[in-house]
């Protein structure tokens, strides 16, 4: 009897997440009516398959969040188009189209454009980028000119002081989360997340807590990997619930002169190796597209570091930096920049950590806070290992810099400049103390997370602010 009852459950639980299937291939496809209608008779067939319940309630929501990254109209990104190209028609958005650079979805019947779609044209389509900067004069980014003069100095004082480390700088950081006025009811608790330091590096130390808006709070454990201070404060009618809290720290530039020769053979039996040279899905999958990516890459090099280095080159000249839809709404993030050949710093890391993996190189995650003067911003970057050297990081995203000194030129290959606040070394990993409702950000943790009783809170309800002030 014991076997009868495991068979039937096991039948029906399979049966229902062939429904699942069914539902995200409509979802995908952008039949979000048909798929609402699915998940609600779904769920009135299966109402004691809670794990079922779950995975077909967040779809619901990845629609719901899906539709708020897609809102821009033919018109509007015309609009935009038309203070570089004043004779752009329909036509045009079209060739955008085909070739990848314009970011649309076509939900029941309706084609809707990525919000950032319109200025991500001239940041993906290479003849676009070069109208702008002859319509804009083409001034280089502030962030560039900051780098370009400050790199060099920290190569210099590595090299001069035989250390991959250099000019340490004090960071004071001021960090401020905002729940708008009634989005939770007056007296009900609101919970809260913020982004707080790593203190497991290096290059990050001196952790020095100094106030928080709560009197109880909760730092989580230094070992959480997406670390966090835990808040909670009681709505009230008519006012914005705010969470605040500051600290410093010290961070140092890191870099390594790499010599390839140098680079020994990885012990290919050690647990951390197989950990970190491993897929995990559902973000890095060795899918047939990374397969015929590599193979273009990489070839028959050998060498691990040879083998990085053209991965990181590749990435800095094909894909893009390009403003990116919410990380939850993306099934695959390192297939979706193979496939789309653009994306923000996360989606570029996560693509250089799949290539990696898939070619025997330990890598993994990073991410958290910008924080160069003028250039304030949320972050996302990585670390790679090689035999001989350890842990490196790495920054996909600034990729190779303009300079002819091989060493500034390859420095966020095996180097991490000091202006920089490590929240996470591992992605989707779990808040402390633990989250009730489905997280606004499922891969990374930047901004903070906050709930209540009935449900979670998501962007479009609450704002934050980081303020940092640099020392000597």
């Amino acid at each position: 009897m014991k076997i009868i009852c495991l068979l039937i459950f096991l039948a029906g639980s399979i049966m229902g997440y062939n429904d699942l299937d069914r539902v995200r291939k409509e979802v995908d496809q952008g039949n979000y009516s048909v798929a609402e209608r699915m998940i609600k008779n779904i769920l009135e067939e299966n109402r004691d398959n809670h794990l079922l319940a779950l995975e077909l309630k967040f779809e619901l929501e990845r629609m719901d969040r899906i539709r708020k990254d897609f809102t821009k109209t033919k018109e509007s990104v015309l609009e935009y188009v038309k203070r570089y190209y004043p004779d752009a028609d329909e036509s045009s958005l079209i060739i955008w189209e085909k070739n990848g650079a314009l970011e649309y979805k076509i939900i029941d019947g309706e084609k809707l454009y990525f919000n950032r779609a319109a200025a991500n044209i001239f940041r993906i389509d290479k003849n676009a980028k070069k109208k702008k900067n002859e319509v804009t004069g083409g001034k280089k980014d502030k962030l560039d000119e900051f780098l370009e003069g400050y790199l060099p100095e920290v190569v210099k004082e590595a090299v001069d002081n035989q250390s991959p480390f250099a000019k340490k700088v004090k960071l004071k950081i001021n960090y401020t989360l905002t729940v708008d006025p009634d989005v939770v009811p007056g007296g009900e608790m609101v919970r809260a997340w913020l982004p707080y330091p790593r203190e497991a590096h290096k290059r990050q130390s001196g952790v020095k807590f100094i106030s928080a808006s709560e009197k109880n709070y909760i730092i989580a454990p230094p070992e959480t990997m997406q670390r966090s201070i835990y808040l909670e404060k009681q709505a009230e009618a008519g006012k914005p619930v705010v969470f605040n809290y500051a600290l410093e720290y010290f961070s140092e530039n890191e870099w390594y002169d790499i010599d390839q020769d140098k680079v020994q053979p990885f012990n290919k039996s050690s647990e951390e190796y197989k950990k970190y040279t491993s897929e995990r899905a559902p973000h890095i999958v060795f899918t047939d597209r990374i397969k015929k990516l590599s193979e273009k890459i990489v070839g028959d090099e050998k060498n691990p570091y040879i083998r990085a280095k053209k991965i990181f080159t590749w990435i800095s000249d094909n894909i893009p930096w390009a403003g990116a839809r919410e990380y939850s709404t993306i099934r695959n993030i390192s297939d979706y920049c193979a496939d789309r050949g653009h994306g923000d710093c996360g989606i570029k890391t996560l693509l250089f950590v799949t290539l990696c993996r898939y070619n025997g190189i330990p890598a993994k995650w990073q991410s958290g806070w910008m924080f160069h003067p003028g250039s304030v911003n949320l972050h996302d970057w990585g670390a790679f290992y090689l035999e001989g050297y350890g842990w490196l990081p790495v920054d996909q995203s600034f990729g190779i810099t303009e300079s002819d000194d091989e060493k500034v030129k390859y420095f966020f290959l095996g180097g991490m400049d000091a202006y920089r606040f490590i929240v996470n070394d591992d992605f989707s990993a779990p808040l402390f103390p633990a989250k009730i409702f489905p997280r606004s950000e499922t891969v990374d943790f930047q901004r903070g997370e906050v709930e209540w009783r009935g449900g979670n809170l998501y962007y479009d309800q609450w704002d934050y602010d980081m303020k940092v002030e640099y020392g000597e």
